[in-house]
């Protein structure tokens, strides 16, 4: 499914709004560290306050790094890969990726198989894994798909094993997983505030030193390169927001343009009306995680359906859409922390 990249969501993108948001005050007897790290093929932002922050910041920058190297699917000493090119033999892999897998198909199951991390041979058949893009034909996309389900996908103990011809691709849950890491390693060192940026994985921790709550601004997918290019802000304390987009990573043939989100059942990117989805759940570990698969799922499905699966309670989340149409759909939950721009061009719908 791919590394969801940094232009998804921007953290206080508004002018003037830095790292003590906007017009606040940094209160002088309060540690700031902040780091930039690239890693999963992104550019990445750690900034923790407190005591122990210095040291917050770079224990977490370690495990983002070792993360990296164990699920990246292009790496060829990840796990990941040694799994992928073991031809169908059984591989130790270690508790950690056999629970990762074991998540990701409790998504694929939650979500009717809208969440898939077996779809990877297809997604690389359109070349995004490797940007040599192309139009892969209907007969080797129906032969692929074939090899594409949970079913393919078998594990024990500390070990797995892929059936002939399925490959993995943890990249839809990696960031939030790495994202709940983070989380961790800061509240083992009593960070009391801070923000972690992993492309368009946000996780807030607390509120700003000026306590007030931080701004998150949502990307228009129309201005995708405009820093100031908003459908709207949200004000988040505690919380983890994760936003999908067909504007990430797209590539264009014969005047139709083609985006890296794959839809399982088709094997094509997915045509669901849909623009982006911005996943927000509280910043309990694990909803990360939560947040980066059903980003993803939730653009595949498409409006109604997605707002049905969040009306099920089936996850405690909120929403928010932005539609082909220039709407942009929020849910209940976000209202009082929602804001409007009436510049962006776009209508505004609450749903309950």
């Amino acid at each position: 499914m791919g590394w969801k990249r940094i232009t998804a969501l921007l953290l206080a993108a508004l002018a003037g709004c830095g790292l003590t948001g906007c017009g606040g005050r940094m209160d002088p007897d309060e540690a700031q560290e902040s780091i930039q790290v690239i890693a999963m093929d992104t550019a990445m932002v750690l900034t923790a306050y407190g005591e122990k922050s210095t040291r917050a910041v770079y224990d977490a920058e370690e495990e983002v790094r070792r993360l990296d190297a164990l699920l990246s699917r292009t790496s060829g000493d990840s796990e990941i890969s040694m799994l992928n090119d073991a031809g169908g033999e059984m591989v130790t892999v270690g508790e950690e990726v056999c629970g990762l897998i074991q998540t990701a198909g409790e998504f694929t199951e939650a979500t009717g198989g809208t969440f898939d991390i077996t779809i990877a041979p297809v997604v690389s058949a359109w070349g995004f894994t490797t940007d040599s893009y192309q139009v892969p034909d209907q007969e080797t996309l129906r032969t692929l798909l074939e090899h594409v389900g949970m079913e393919h996908v078998h594990l024990s103990g500390g070990s797995a094993r892929l059936d002939p011809g399925t490959m993995i691709d943890l990249g839809g849950i990696a960031k939030g997983y790495t994202a709940d890491r983070v989380a961790e390693i800061f509240q083992e060192h009593g960070v009391p505030r801070g923000k972690v940026e992993l492309g368009g994985n946000i996780l807030v921790i607390g509120d700003k030193p000026d306590g007030t709550a931080w701004r998150v601004g949502v990307q228009d997918p129309k201005r995708p390169d405009e820093a100031d290019g908003l459908v709207c802000v949200l004000d988040l304390t505690d919380a983890f927001a994760v936003t999908s987009g067909s504007y990430q990573r797209y590539f264009e043939q014969d005047g139709k343009r083609y985006h890296h989100i794959i839809d399982p059942a088709t094997g094509c990117p997915a045509d669901s009306g849909l623009t982006s989805v911005t996943v927000m759940a509280d910043s309990t570990l694990g909803n990360g995680t939560m947040c980066d698969a059903l980003s993803t799922a939730l653009f595949v499905m498409g409006e109604d359906k997605a707002l049905d699966f969040w009306r099920s309670g089936v996850y405690d989340f909120q929403l928010v859409l932005v539609t082909e149409d220039d709407r942009v759909v929020v849910t209940e939950g976000l209202k009082d922390d929602f804001a409007e721009l009436e510049e962006s061009g776009y209508t505004y719908e609450y749903v309950s």
